[in-house]
Order: C-alpha cells, then structure tokens, then sequence
C-alpha cells in the first residue's frame, strides 16, 4: 500500500502542469566586475556565451528571459537558480539575494551552495522582456565550468515540492531500514545462514544510504566546494546495489552462469567507470541500464526453465521500462529500485516456505527414524535372542544374569528418556552405549572394550547417535584375535568445528551395505540436519584398524 501510494504521488508531483510560461536565452559570461552590468538594457552583445576558466576573478552570467503568461492567483513567484560559485543575483539590474559571498577586495570567498531559490518582487514579473544578471566567482572546483542555469516557478511549490517527495522518500526509506535490521538480525541468529539473506540486508541497507544522501540537498546546505562528496556517494552506493542485486537474482533463481555473469557486471562497470569518469549522474544511469539487463537475462531464464518466481520478476524486470516512460528520470529511478527490492523480497518467500518444509520433512523424517530405531531395539528376533541368552545366564549364572537383567533394563529407560530430545549430553550418549555394551557383551559373549578422549560431558548433540555408530560396529565386525572389540570416541573442537571420531577396533566381516543409505546413516542425517541445519558433514569408512567415523559440527 506504501509503495501504491508512493507511485501514485510521485506521478502526480512528475506530470502536473507548469504555473508559469517562460523562456530562457543562452548564458553570456564576460570577466570583470562592473555593477552596470546587471542593468536590464545594458548592451552584451560582446560578452561569450563561453564562459572560460575565470580562475581567481570575479566575472559576470547574463540571462534573457521572455517571461510569456503566469496565472494570476498563484502568488509569489520565484526562482531556482543551479551555479557553481558564490554569487549576487540581480533581475533587471534590482538586487534579489545572495548564494554565499562572491569574492571582493575586502574578503575572501564563502561558498555558496548548487541551487538556490529566490523570490521576486511582484513589480517586477510583468510579462515581457527580462534579464537574470549574476555577479560570481568561482574559487574552487575550477575545472568544471558549468552553466549557469534558472527555472521560473511559483514561489511556495519552489520550496515546498521538493520537501514533500522527500519525506515522502524518506518514509520509503525507513521502510528498507528496518528491512536490513530485520535480515542482518534474522541472518545472524539463524541456525541455516544463507549469504542470499545477507545480500538482501545490505541491498535494503545501501538503498536506504542511497535514498538518505540523494535527498539531503533539500534539507543540508552542501556548498560547491563540497557538491561532488555526495554525487561520489551516490556513485559508490549505485554500483554496491547494482552489484549485489544481479547476483541474487543468480542465486534465488540458479541461475547456471553466476560466475562468468559477475565478470562480466563488474567488467562492464569499470568499462563505464572508466571512460564516463566524472559524469556522474550519467554513470549511474548506466550502471543501472547494466544492472536491468543483466536481472532481465537471469529472469528471462529462470522463466524458461520455469523455476517459481522466475515469472514474477521477468514482469518486475519489464515494468521497469514503463515506470521510465511515464515518471521523471530521478523518481522513476527509486520506482524501479523499489520494483526490484519487492521481487526480492518475494524470492525470499518462497526461499523461506521452502525452507519451511523442508525443515518439517526434516521433522517427521527424524521422529519416524526414531521409532524405528526404538522398535529396532524391540523387535522380535532382538527380544528372542536377549532373552535366549537371559535364560542361558539365568540358569548357569543367576548373579551374572540378574545383572544382565539390570543393564538391559538400564538401556530401555535410557532409551525411553531421550526418545523425545532433540539433543542430549555428551555423557548420557555415552552411558547409553556403556549399557548397550554390556547387553551385547552377555548376548554375544564377546569382550567389548569402550574407550573415549577429550570428552566435554556438557556438550550436546542427537540422541542415539553415537549409540547408532556403536550398533553398525558390533553387526558388521568380527572380534581381534584376543577375543576383544574396541570403541573409541574422540572429541576434538576449534574455532570453527566440534569434530567427533567413532573408531572401531576390530576386524571388518564386510563392508557396510550401502554408505549412502540404512536405516542408521539415515537417522544420523537427519538428525544432524534437524539440528545443526546444513552446518555439518559426516563421513564414515574402513580404515586399517576396522572402521572410523567422523561427525563435524560447523560452528
């Protein structure tokens, strides 16, 4: 609705009608200083039309204006006058005002500022023949030698028009403010940080900066000496935002060519850079010519490959040019940025259901995984051979099974506690497959040794885990030729990483069946992504002392 309305006013303040009916002659320069010279019907006729470098001196602009039809009940009428230097401004040889302090033989130079706006005494706006003289100098800035120009208009809209569309402006600026605050925040407490989050919160970020500094001329007195600080500040945020948009696009929609498609943008950037220097409004158009093209050919492709939103932001990328058409270069400008803000904004959407459901695939994935494995520990032929070998130890050995009885009851109610935990410590992972050990140790009457390194008992990660490597260890190995197997958990951490490595010490009976699937490596995965994200790898392979595998935590 913001945005509606915006464009609507914008449009409104572009297309209205002019109140007052003028022309201007070419601006004659002649260098000296002759207060004469701002009468209305003294003879210029060997004054230049190029004005020249004046250097440290005093010169004067003379202007002839036809002033041809002014609506009556407008009021006061006045006068935008764009200059370098500082100057006094005359309107047929009457003084009006002042831009800064020319310079004199009693003081130095104070700059004036590029525009101001001046008002005129009604006695002398009558229809007919007039002339705009300036006194000026120009002590800086002495290589641009630029026109003098002026524009007629009623007084009240001179100062009141351009204080309107920048707050107007300044509205749509607080709006990608508070944008880039919410994505930096959402991008740094985050668990899944994606770098097409961070590019849209520095894109809104540097549009803000963009919009604050193209319209603090209206309300900041910048003098001459100062007036390309901001046009270079312009310039650099152009390019930043150019820059980053394509390349989200290239992202959001996989675009197959990201790489050689930012060469050539940044390529074509120091082309313009290059031979436009200097022209700096003119550079920033043609940044943002490079820009449309570039998301227009990376929309155009997303649309043929019929990737979602690919089809919304062709039509944005397309409506640019009627936005041009119809709007002011400068309004049609921020239109068309906003234009293109919104449509990402709407990838982001899409990006963020994705997401969404992939995280609860991820959900259900890792709770039917963990009933799985919860029957797994249940199942009927795991519960008939516990029990066959419960009755064998029973009958040979009532104390040594009364503790078999003991560990496997330990082990379900470990079991049955964590079921539900999205992470556990450290050390309740490892008492579960201490318990597991000793059910397996009277099962399999097989000497099992656990072994762990560097453990930090408070750390946390996935229930059963660990419990699940521990279980792959015991099924698809043989013991050594003393009779025994050996676990080992090490843990190792660093800035960057949390690494965990399972080793298994015995001989491999055959290699895992499939390294990429089984119900085990599943759930592991989908644990892992459940918590952690994508900031995790897991690699698990034979090694010459059995097997090893490695869990690392991205931190």
């Amino acid at each position: 609705m913001l945005y509606r309305l915006l464009f609507i006013s914008l449009l409104a303040f572009s297309s209205c009608k002019r109140d007052v009916l003028f022309e201007t002659g070419l601006t004659k320069y002649h260098v000296g200083d002759n207060v004469h010279w701002s009468a209305k019907n003294y003879n210029d006729i060997n004054w230049k039309y190029n004005r020249g470098r004046t250097g440290n001196k005093v010169f004067w602009a003379r202007i002839n204006v036809d002033l041809q039809q002014r609506l009556e009940t407008i009021g006061p009428m006045g006068v935008q006058v764009h200059a370098f230097g500082a100057y006094d401004f005359y309107w047929d040889g009457v003084l009006i005002g002042h831009n800064g302090k020319p310079l004199s033989t009693e003081a130095k130079e104070i700059p004036g500022t590029e525009a101001a706006v001046f008002m005129l005494p009604d006695s002398l706006i009558t229809p007919g023949k007039h002339v705009a003289a300036f006194r000026l100098s120009q002590m800086s800035n002495g290589h641009d030698l630029r026109d003098v120009q002026l524009k007629l208009q009623n007084y009240k809209p001179l100062l009141r028009d351009p204080l309107i569309i920048t707050a107007m402006v300044h509205l749509m600026a607080g709006v990608f403010f508070i944008a880039s605050l919410y994505y930096f925040l959402f991008y740094c407490y985050s668990k899944q940080r994606e770098y097409s989050v961070l590019i849209f919160a520095f894109t809104c970020l540097f549009f803000f900066c963009l919009l604050i500094v193209e319209y603090v001329k209206y309300y900041v007195d910048i003098p001459y000496t100062q007036f390309f600080i901001r046009l270079k500040a312009v310039g650099i945020l152009t390019f930043l935002i150019a820059s980053l948009i394509p390349y989200y696009f290239s992202i959001q929609l996989g675009f197959k060519w990201k790489r050689q498609m930012l060469v050539l943008m940044l390529g074509a950037y120091a082309v313009v850079f290059v031979i436009q220097y200097g022209h700096y409004d003119y550079t920033s158009m043609l940044f943002s010519l490079i820009m449309w093209i570039t998301c227009l050919v990376t929309a155009a492709d997303a649309t043929r490959r019929k990737v979602k939103g690919g089809a919304v932001v062709l039509t944005g990328m397309l409506a640019i040019p009627l936005v041009h058409k119809f709007a002011l270069y400068d309004i049609a400008l921020f239109i068309s940025y906003t234009i293109i803000v919104t449509c990402m904004l709407y990838l982001h959407v899409l990006r963020a259901r994705v997401l969404e459901e992939q995280y609860e695939s991820t959900l259900l994935l890792s709770s039917r995984l963990q009933l799985e494995l919860i029957k797994k520990n249940i199942q009927p032929h795991f519960l008939r051979n516990t029990l066959t070998s419960l009755i064998d130890w029973v009958e040979e050995s009532p104390k040594q099974g009364i503790q078999f009885i003991k560990a496997l009851s330990d082990e379900f109610y470990i079991m049955n506690a964590i079921a539900e935990e999205t992470q556990i410590p450290v050390s309740q992972e490892i008492d579960l497959c201490k318990k597991h050990l000793s059910v397996m140790q009277f099962r399999k009457e097989i000497d099992y040794v656990w072994q762990d390194e560097g453990i930090l008992p408070d750390e946390a990660l996935p229930p059963a885990v660990i419990h699940t490597l521990l279980e792959n260890g015991i099924t698809h190995s043989a013991p050594l030729e003393n009779g025994r197997m050996y676990f080992k958990l090490k843990f190792v951490t660093t800035a960057k990483q949390k690494k965990y490595i399972f080793e298994t010490h015995a001989r491999n009976r055959e290699t895992y069946r499939d390294q990429e699937g089984g119900n085990g490596f599943k759930y592991i995965r989908a644990r892992l992504t459940e918590s952690y994200g994508d900031q995790w790898t897991f690699t698990s392979g034979a090694a010459h002392h059995g097997w090893v595998s490695v869990i690392t935590i991205l931190t």
